[in-house]
């Protein structure tokens, strides 16, 4: 997602949403340049993805992947879709649960 972000012209970034078993239900490259959009950040993206994807805005029980730690407001929407673990980086930086004040 991150090279493809790239590809099109945006900011290298991207995120996917992994269930319990460890499926992709959701995933995006950040469109915040493509779109004109200041909040489209990839894991904001990946967030509605999931969400359209499964029907529902709880993803309880998922783990966001993405390319680097989360800011402040994407990490308070992965709180508030209910995603249970952040997981960002190259090396694969455990983040805990995600925080609604950081």
């Amino acid at each position: 997602m991150r090279d493809l972000a790239s590809a099109n012209g945006d900011q290298g970034y991207g995120a996917l949403i992994v269930n319990g078993a460890g499926e992709i239900v959701g995933e995006a490259p950040s469109r915040v340049v493509t779109n004109g959009d200041p909040t489209a950040h990839a894991e904001m993206e990946a967030i509605r993805h999931a969400a359209h994807r499964l029907g529902t805005r709880n993803l309880s029980g998922h783990t966001m992947y993405s390319s680097s730690r989360p800011c402040p407001m994407c990490e308070a929407a992965a709180y508030w879709a209910g995603v249970s673990k952040l997981i960002y980086g190259r090396d694969g930086d455990d983040g805990g649960s995600p925080n609604l004040c950081g």
